[in-house]
């Protein structure tokens, strides 16, 4: 695995010399732009504005544009002399409960693995003290052009470093959640609580797919191969207003199930607690299933005197037809 980033953690007066791998790989299909009339590829070209002709990379460097018109350049060397403790130092601030961290925070991980042997120690240590503390620690760190809070944390044994975007960096939610004053009654919240239940069972995250990719591909191919390219059938449009919430909370309930989802107009429970009613259901069904077969050994008895075959099973099973006669 490749390194992304070579430094130490500084932990108190503890230091891990460690090395970050990149934790997470995009499997895209790799398109790029072609020529839609001739199928020809259109490459970028790097153009100055100025001299009016194409660069080549190595002449390339980084440019700020002031508000009063001026360029500054930056080149590689100026940006990797850059006056920052965190290019190189992990330097944990505090240690705090997952909770406090809103995931809208989190960025990409890095899996953290020790320079050399003599940090292997200390390397547990920390890892362990997360672990048993149940918390992450908050820390910052330099990566290529740019500097971010992150969070050391354990996953399978090993410690991952996640980089966050800065707390001013996430926008607020205002104007966004319904303005109306909304009243959710009981009911409706224990029908949801069961279907979130009954969704959740048996659930494996690592079982998910991704269907855009495949599709895709099935396209790629079958222009590869020249034949019909693959259409999905079209879905049933989803209803677009919702009358009775209890209603489609119960319909939604019994597909999750498996079962046949209630008729149209099939009256509603009143305290929305369907789950009581359906085992008194279940519980008098076998009953009378039990029932059936009764009915089902009579009749051949009712039937003695005009089959030989039900004659001879109503003589071992009962004695009715000989008092009959």
């Amino acid at each position: 695995m490749q390194t992304t980033w070579k430094g130490t953690i500084s932990f108190g007066l503890v230091s891990i010399p460690v090395h970050l791998y990149s934790a997470t790989q995009e499997h895209d299909v790799p398109l790029h732009q072609v020529h839609a009339k001739d199928g020809g590829r259109v490459r970028m070209k790097r153009y100055c504005e100025r001299e009016e002709k194409e660069v080549p990379y190595a002449e390339i460097a980084k440019g700020y544009e002031s508000p009063d018109g001026r360029t500054v350049t930056l080149s590689d060397e100026d940006l990797a002399d850059l006056p920052l403790p965190s290019k190189k130092i992990i330097d944990v601030l505090a240690f705090v409960d997952a909770a406090e961290i809103d995931p809208l925070m989190f960025s990409k991980a890095y899996y953290v693995g020790v320079a050399d042997k003599a940090a292997a120690k200390p390397y547990a240590l920390l890892r362990d003290a997360l672990v048993e503390s149940g918390r992450i620690a908050v820390t910052k760190i330099a990566l290529r052009t740019r500097e971010s809070p992150a969070v050391l944390r354990v996953h399978d044994g090993v410690l991952v470093l996640q980089t966050c975007i800065w707390p001013d960096e996430v926008r607020p939610a205002a104007g966004i959640a319904p303005e109306e004053d909304v009243t959710v009654r009981p009911q409706e919240l224990r029908m949801a609580r069961s279907l979130m239940d009954t969704l959740s069972e048996d659930f494996d995250l690592s079982q998910l797919h991704d269907d855009y990719q495949q599709a895709l591909q099935q396209v790629i191919t079958a222009r590869l191969e020249g034949v019909e390219l693959p259409h999905e059938e079209e879905a049933d449009a989803a209803p677009d207003n919702v009358i009775d919430l209890m209603e489609a909370l119960r319909s939604s309930l019994k597909q999750a199930k498996g079962g046949r989802a209630p008729a149209a107009g099939a009256p509603a429970a009143e305290d929305g607690e369907p789950a009581p009613r359906k085992r008194a259901a279940t519980k008098k069904a076998p009953a009378a299933t039990k029932k059936a077969p009764a009915a089902t050994k009579k009749a051949p008895a009712a039937a003695a005197g005009k089959a030989a075959p039900a004659k001879k099973t109503s003589t071992r099973k009962s004695t009715a037809p000989r008092k009959a006669s």
